[in-house]
């Protein structure tokens, strides 16, 4: 029942440009090239711009347009909107290629413009993945110098190869979308027959987030670009068009002036801060879950310290029955038996406090029971000793007293 729901909602997703705004001509030398009646595409011996037929994994042929800037510094891989194929973008693209000094990938989906197969949350998917292949294989670009660019249904395939990509460079949303069916019913909730569950894969994205959306969007909602930018790790400042809509956004001055300070910024956060980054991030996560997993028998046995330890067995070993030790603060469990074993000095402070215990300076508390009965086996026992009569009161060392 879920997949019926979820193929009758792909059906109402997606409105390929009916008939397709360009098509595709084999030129003299192989290449391909665009004929157009929507907008003028530079003239066939023009090598700024390639034009690619792409395979994915679900066997279709998808076309690209790869808009080369002899001056970038990062490329740009640019998932378009509904109702919109590349023969429709191809001036925005330019400009955008000019005014950001970029490079750009804009690609249609499967079942939009010339590319074959039919639309579906899948086959964008497969999509953006088989794009994002030939940018690396074809052209040598790295995830360090990406930055994925989705608009409206776009902001799907987009966040699903972000949170794949713990590397890239950047992620703007243009109109995105919270779920496909939080756009169409206003739910609050999740459902397995959704679509582009961007709420749960935003979380995931480890980049800076620039999220861009028209307040009077009557499509999409502001709410979803305001939710998404909250839910982001790294989120970078918004661009809140006052009046735009869900259309028209790139006909405001503020939109590529903001475009062009958030590229700037990315340019200027080079791989080796952008790595740093993430190992202070992964740093942090295993020191907060350190302690957590660091447990005896189920219960945390280093709770006032950071634990540096993964391992139980290495942190501390604690026996089930109760030896009557006043365990130092190093085990703040009374049962600690390998962590605060038997000092050597009757005054636990100094570099040689424990004869066994694999931290010297474990015991940084005065033991505040007397020494144990002199003839037993550890006769220089500062806590009470393990001999067992004098766990079970045979001896009276602890009271002071002397047998025989």
């Amino acid at each position: 029942m879920g997949c019926m729901v979820s193929q009758l909602a792909s059906k109402f997703a997606f409105f390929p440009p009916s008939p397709p705004t360009y098509q595709l001509k084999n030129r003299d030398d192989g290449k391909l090239t665009v004929v157009s009646t929507a907008s003028p595409i530079p003239h066939p011996d023009d090598n700024s711009l390639d034009v690619l037929l792409v395979d994915t994994k679900h066997g279709n042929k998808i076309v690209a347009f790869y808009l080369k800037n002899p001056y970038a510094r990062l490329t740009l891989l640019y998932s378009h909107g509904n109702a919109a194929d590349l023969g429709q973008l191809y001036d925005l693209f330019v400009q955008l290629k000019v005014n950001l000094r970029v490079n750009l990938m804009g690609y249609d989906y499967s079942g939009y413009g010339a590319s074959t197969g039919k639309p579906s949350e899948s086959s964008t998917y497969a999509d953006i993945e088989a794009i994002y292949e030939c940018l690396e294989t074809e052209y040598g670009v790295s995830q360090e110098d990406v930055i994925l660019y989705g608009q409206s249904v776009g902001s799907g395939p987009t966040l699903h190869l972000a949170a794949k990509l713990p590397r890239l460079r950047g992620v703007v949303l243009h109109s995105g979308i919270l779920s496909g069916l939080r756009v169409l019913c206003h739910v609050k909730f999740s459902f397995c027959f959704d679509i582009y569950k961007n709420i749960n894969k935003i979380k995931k994205v480890k980049c800076p987030v620039l999220v861009i959306h028209g307040t009077e969007d009557d499509v999409v909602n502001w709410l979803h670009g305001n939710r998404l930018w909250k839910m982001a790790s790294e989120s970078y400042e918004p661009l809140w068009i006052k009046g735009g809509g869900h259309c028209n956004l790139e006909l405001y001055p503020d939109y590529i002036r903001h475009l062009c300070k958030y590229i700037q910024e990315m340019e200027n956060m080079t791989t080796e801060k952008r790595l740093k980054k993430i190992r202070q991030n992964l740093d942090s996560q295993s020191k907060s879950n350190a302690c957590s997993a660091c447990t005896c028998r189920g219960i945390k046995c280093c709770c006032s310290f950071k634990c540096k330890l993964p391992k139980c067995s290495d942190c501390c070993s604690c026996i089930n029955f109760s030896l009557s030790i006043n365990c130092p603060d190093c085990c703040c469990k009374p049962n600690c038996f390998k962590c605060c074993r038997l000092p050597k000095l009757t005054n636990c402070f100094g570099s040689s406090c424990c004869t066994i215990c694999s931290r010297p300076s474990c015991c940084s508390l005065k033991c505040s029971l007397p020494c144990c009965y002199p003839n037993c086996g550890r006769p220089s026992c500062c806590m009470s000793c393990f001999c067992w009569q004098c766990l079970m009161g045979k001896h009276n060392g602890r009271n002071g007293k002397q047998r025989g």
